[in-house]
């Protein structure tokens, strides 16, 4: 059977300058807390409100990313990791303006450990269940903290982060040697992802006033329940959204599997082996898509999902490929967050000081799709300064614009969102 390759890398990265000097050499001395991860313990009350916050914040950060020219992929779990990590040393208003933005709705002792079971449940997913390679499923999620040596940060938010995303303080030295730092940093960072991401850190990312960086990654390889045959893909017309078309390889299924139809619009989802995961595919009608994209948010995706059942399916899906950058920090500052990017901003719950902001948070994802499998990468940096079965089969051609996602069933949570436009850009 075909396989499908699902490789996904979520990396949130916290760099914290401030006015403190040292000059020790280079190390990568591991000086953590001593608290270990915490066994998942949140209730399902707790998972389902963190969930559907997450869910919610997907979706508002795709209304304000929409207007990007073009296909865009990202990975709202990241960033609301990455940000959560961040959020753990927020305080007053910064702390209250953040929580809007992000729909953090748990107070903070839940939140962080809401997030560890989710975690937990994510990375349990997949037992005995197939990979692209021999090697079977993977679902991994790894957390590092890279600190300023001899630079004190409270022993609470380091604790926090050992117990609810295993994250432990590993000491370099950013003042004397930056570049050095930043190689490293990488080089960690092409380990976890078995070289899909090079270079994350660009020159000039790491300078003398670096206090941290925390990095989360996830790598995901899995393959589909049911594989496309790479024998029926055929040349087919894409009907872009100025009425123009293009042709691009088409591949075909036809079995039974999720669908759904509503008000402009078709879905189906696509469960990976195991049926832990999926690929929702929502296809607007022709000409409204526009229409269906500006109506589209956490709630109404959980009604699109909600209404999904099993049909025969005659589905033609192209192949396609996106790459997608962002400067996230106007569209957070716009969700409701904007006291974290000024000089106002209060983290002290990192170091006991009210002397660091937000100076950019930067996103980059990559997504390719083809009858073999899919690869995806997305990482993310928060750069912190001071300061039932029908008659006939349904068919499905996905041959004009589409959005999608990619989700864990059992808890509902969107991992990844995307929207294909062109797929030969």
């Amino acid at each position: 059977m075909k396989t499908i390759w699902f490789f996904v890398v979520c990396i949130g990265l916290v760099l914290l300058p401030v006015l403190a000097a040292c000059s020790q050499p280079v190390s990568t001395d591991v000086v953590s807390s001593d608290k270990p991860r915490a066994t998942a313990s949140a209730g399902q009350g707790d998972l389902a409100s963190l969930v559907d916050g997450n869910n919610m914040f997907a979706l508002d950060l795709y209304r304000e990313l929409k207007g990007k020219q073009g296909n865009l992929f990202y990975s709202p779990y990241s960033i609301s990791q990455a940000l959560a990590m961040t959020y753990a040393g927020a305080r007053d208003t910064t702390e209250k303006e953040m929580a809007v933005a992000l729909h953090f709705t748990l107070p903070q002792n839940s939140l962080h450990p809401a997030f560890n079971s989710l975690d937990q449940q994510l990375k349990a997913r997949g037992q005995g269940a197939k990979g692209k390679d021999d090697r079977g499923f993977r679902l991994n999620i790894v957390n590092a903290i890279w600190g300023q040596k001899d630079y004190r940060f409270l022993p609470e938010y380091l604790d926090v982060l050992a117990q609810n995303y295993g994250a432990g303080l590993r000491t370099l030295d950013f003042r004397s040697e930056p570049e050095t730092c930043r190689q490293i940093i990488n080089k960690w960072v092409e380990d976890q992802t078995e070289q899909r991401i090079k270079d994350l850190l660009q020159e000039g990312d790491i300078d003398p006033l670096t206090r941290l960086v925390l990095t989360n990654a996830i790598y995901f390889n899995a393959a589909w329940a049911d594989s496309f045959d790479k024998n029926l893909t055929r040349p087919a017309p894409f009907h872009l959204l100025d009425s123009s078309t293009v042709e691009v390889p088409m591949m075909q299924h036809s079995e039974r599997m999720g669908y759904a139809a509503g008000e402009g619009y078709q879905a189906v989802s696509l469960p990976y082996d195991g049926h832990e995961l999926e690929m929702v595919v929502m296809l607007p009608d022709q000409g409204k898509f526009a229409e269906f994209e500006q109506s589209l948010d956490g709630d109404r995706l959980k009604e699109i999902i909600e209404t999904i059942a099993p049909t025969q399916v005659n589905l033609r899906f192209p192949r396609f490929k996106i790459e997608s950058q962002f400067d996230l920090g106007g569209a957070l500052s716009g969700m409701g967050m904007p006291t974290a990017f000024t000089d106002l901003a209060d983290f002290s719950g990192m170091t006991g000081n009210r002397d660091l902001y937000i100076s950019a948070v930067v996103h980059k994802a990559f997504v390719e799709v083809d009858e073999a499998g899919t690869e995806a990468a997305a990482a993310t940096a928060v750069v912190m300064r001071a300061t039932a079965m029908p008659l006939e089969p349904k068919v499905v051609t996905v041959d004009r614009p589409f959005i999608f996602i990619i989700r864990d069933i059992q808890t509902e949570s969107v991992i990844f969102v995307g929207r294909m436009v062109n797929p030969l850009l």
